[in-house]
This record gives C-alpha cells, sequence and structure tokens, in this order.
C-alpha cells in the first residue's frame, strides 16, 4: 500500500509538473507579449472596391526611404493605387522581435503606411524569421541567415509573431506564409521540404485565424523552376518554354492536400529556364505564366498569386550589368512586360508583383528595371504600364475576343479597352479589332474598340 500510495504521489507530481509546463508555454513572453501588441493607426484603411491586381513588392530601397525622390515618388506611386507587399523581415524591414516577446516594429510601421500613404491595397509576406527562432542568440541579428527557416521548436513561436503582426496591423487583410521556401530544400533527398514548411504554414493560418477569421492566408509562395532539357525531375505542366520541375509539383500537392485551409495559392518564378535561355523566344517564353496558372487554378480551385514574377531574362539589376535586358532598348523591355502581363490576365491571375520597386543610383546604376526613377522620383515606364492594367484589367475584369491580323502582334481586351502590343522590332500595319493600326517597334498600345462596345 505504501508503494502505491507513493506511486500515485509520484504520479501526481509529474502531472502537476507537465501542467505547468503547459502552462508556462501557454503563458510565454511571447505570447503574452503578442497579445497585447498595440494596432498602428494609418490613413487610407478600407477595401478596394475592385482588387487592383496588380503590384509591387518593396524590397531593401524604397523610394520613402530617399528624401530626394519621396515626395514626388509618393506622387507617382499613389497616382493609380497598385498591390503593395513588404516582408516582415528583410527586405527593407528590421527584425521585428529581436528578443522573445519584445517587439520592434518601427521600420515595418514605415514601411505599412507608405503603402497606405500612397493607396495601396497592402499585403504582407511573414518571412523571415528572428535569429532565436533559427538557433542564434536573442538580441542579435546576422543577416546572412535571412533564408534560414525557423527551427520545428520555433514553429509556435512564428506563428505567434504571425499574430502579432496581423494584430498590430488589423487593416492588413492579406498574408503570404514564408518566401520561395527559404531552408527548406532537403539535401540528402534532392527536394523540397513540403512536410516541414505545410506544418509552419498550418500553425500560421490556424493563429492568423484565431485572430480574425476574414483575414486572408495563402501560400506556399515557392518558386516554379522550369527545364528546356535535361530536367532531373520532368512534370505534365510543359509547353514550349519548357517544363515545369516535378520536385515543384510535388511540393504544392503535398500542400494542397495537407494544409489547414487557405483563401489563395501562391508561387513565383521566371519565364527564363533555370538555365537562363528563354524559349522559343523572349515573347514566346512567356507562356508559362498563363500555363502555370490554369494548371494551379484547376489544381487547387483557388485564386492565383504571383508572388515575383520576372518576364525579363534577369531576376534583378546587379551591379556587374550582367543582365542581358540591358541591352535591349526601353521599350524592347516594356513590351515583354506587357506581354506578360496580358498571359497573367489570361489564364486568370488574381494577383501578380513585381519585385524591383526602386534603388538609389549609388546602389544599382539607377537600376533601369525599377517602378520609380532615381534621377527624380519620376514613374518608370514600366510602373505606368502596371498602373494601366491595374486600371483596365483589375482582378475578375471579363475579357472579350478580340482579333489581330498578324501574329507578332498581341492584343488583350476587356468590353470597354484593348492593349496591343507589337513584339518585333519592325513597324506593323495591323487590323485590331477590325481597325487599322500601325504601331512602332516593340509599341504599347492602349485604343478604343473599333467597334465602340
Amino acid at each position: 500500500m505504501a508503494l502505491l500510495a507513493l506511486a500515485v504521489v509520484c504520479a501526481g507530481a509529474i502531472l502537476g509538473v507537465a501542467a505547468l509546463r503547459r502552462d508556462a508555454r501557454q503563458e510565454s513572453p511571447s505570447a503574452a507579449a503578442a497579445a497585447r501588441v498595440t494596432p498602428l493607426t494609418v490613413s487610407r484603411t478600407a477595401e478596394p472596391v475592385q482588387w487592383p491586381r496588380w503590384g509591387l513588392t518593396h524590397t531593401q530601397y524604397t523610394p520613402g526611404d530617399d528624401e530626394r525622390v519621396a515626395g514626388p515618388a509618393v506622387r507617382a506611386l499613389a497616382a493609380q493605387p497598385l498591390v503593395q507587399n513588404q516582408h516582415v523581415m528583410g527586405f527593407g524591414a528590421d527584425n521585428p522581435e529581436p528578443r522573445p516577446g519584445v517587439f520592434d516594429f518601427a521600420s515595418l510601421d514605415a514601411r505599412v503606411k507608405l503603402m497606405a500613404d500612397t493607396g495601396g491595397a497592402p499585403v504582407l509576406t511573414l518571412c523571415c524569421a528572428p535569429d532565436w527562432m533559427k538557433g542564434g542568440r536573442p538580441g542579435k541579428t546576422d543577416w546572412s541567415l535571412i533564408e534560414t527557416a525557423p527551427r520545428q521548436e520555433h514553429f509556435d513561436d512564428f506563428a505567434r509573431l504571425a499574430a502579432a503582426v496581423a494584430r498590430r496591423y488589423p487593416h492588413v487583410r492579406r498574408f503570404i506564409v514564408w518566401n520561395e521556401f527559404k531552408g527548406m530544400w532537403d539535401d540528402r533527398h534532392g527536394e523540397w521540404n513540403a512536410v516541414a514548411y505545410t506544418e509552419l504554414y498550418n500553425r500560421v493560418y490556424d493563429a492568423l485565424k484565431a485572430v480574425d477569421p476574414g483575414i486572408q492566408v495563402g501560400g506556399p509562395y515557392i518558386p516554379v523552376d522550369t527545364y528546356v532539357s535535361g530536367s532531373p525531375s520532368p512534370s505534365e505542366v510543359s509547353g514550349p518554354w519548357g517544363s515545369v520541375d516535378g520536385r515543384v509539383v510535388e511540393a504544392v500537392d503535398y500542400w494542397l492536400r495537407h494544409k489547414k485551409g487557405a483563401d489563395f495559392v501562391v508561387v513565383d518564378g521566371a519565364a527564363a529556364s533555370h538555365d537562363g535561355s528563354l524559349k522559343p523566344d523572349e515573347f514566346g517564353a512567356l507562356g508559362k505564366f498563363g500555363a502555370v496558372t490554369r494548371w494551379l487554378r484547376q489544381r487547387s480551385g483557388l485564386p492565383v498569386w504571383w508572388a515575383e514574377f520576372y518576364p525579363l531574362p534577369c531576376s534583378s539589376i546587379d551591379p556587374g550589368g550582367s543582365c542581358p535586358a540591358l541591352q535591349w532598348t526601353g521599350e524592347r523591355r516594356v513590351a515583354v512586360t506587357a506581354a506578360a502581363l496580358m498571359e497573367l490576365a489570361a489564364g486568370g491571375a488574381e494577383t501578380a508583383l513585381y519585385w524591383d520597386t526602386y534603388a538609389p543610383r549609388d546602389k544599382r546604376e539607377g537600376c533601369p528595371l525599377c517602378l520609380v526613377s532615381s534621377d527624380d522620383g519620376a514613374p518608370t515606364a514600366t510602373l505606368r504600364l502596371l498602373q494601366d492594367f491595374a486600371h483596365w484589367f483589375p482582378a475578375g475584369t471579363p475579357l472579350v475576343p478580340v482579333t489581330v491580323s498578324s501574329p507578332v502582334v498581341r492584343a488583350l481586351a476587356q468590353e470597354h479597352r484593348i492593349v496591343a502590343v507589337n513584339t518585333t522590332g519592325d513597324v506593323q500595319a495591323v487590323s485590331v479589332d477590325g481597325g487599322g493600326v500601325t504601331l512602332q517597334p516593340y509599341e504599347v498600345r492602349w485604343m478604343d474598340p473599333a467597334g465602340g462596345r
């Protein structure tokens, strides 16, 4: 009897300790602090009447940080509201939780206010993770580890951070979970670790929905690599532009089967294949955007987002000037970008975000592919293009058939507007929707329907 009594007492003590540990987890400094986050007050918090569809991501540099160009740049961005995205750590934002339960939203506040001041439809990407969630020391930020994923034992901590961010910015209604599977490549098996990503996603999803069930959450934000030849894993998603890496297809399928829920599906990718080639040419390669969008819509039944899309044969301008598109005329670059937007619209994409917004002249030689000029804050031709598409082809805009007399001119139409693109370096005299038009080399032309629809 004495032994039995001792066993009962010991068992009770063990259960008591376990309960205390559970309570300690529930009342951790991080959890308690996250619940007390004060909302940020910003201007222009109303949801857009119609989702703009087209937009941009703020990265390391933004015109709002440059006093020389801030005023004109803000006016340029505000001229036509776009979707605007910002990561919560990195890409221009400091560590939001340098120590457990200690939040520093100052730099993120500034970016969120910029989006509000310019009338942007705001999106936040929940990446990246504070160092202490990755095995680092609290209070220290090693930016060389920005692409390291949080450890599994800190997935709940990252979810609590996501909830804190949602409480800080209650007007932000759309969140993307993580970025490009960063830190989740399985070297041993040579594939994406979709199991780990989905576990992280599900915890973040639950945390955000607990803050507000109306928040929209999307993933998996995986890079859609394609191969023209020599693919390590060919897939059914293919065309003249190449074949989507089958390991990407498998990861997307796993996430779709095991996610708690999702309001949209997110990917990113470039028209160029894995080896940098554009097949069959720079305009033909853009077919990837439409094909992948249609495949994702059919596979998931969800709205499709491109968190990054790269129509040109480079992802950004680097100081070495190695991007082939730098050798093209500005008209050619804009024409390729316009044709990419057409593919995305025709494929039914709900959102597409342009990556390079701004860079000071001393950082990227003026960044010819950026949306805002580093000289005076003026809008570039690419920004005006995105804004024109946001005005005429926001999400859900019904498309109507349009005829063109030559295959070298592409066109997209809605009831009241047509956009046509000359895909050649020669003058083209063609019939668009029954009306004659002469397009200069690589010209992008907006026009009324000939029949006055």
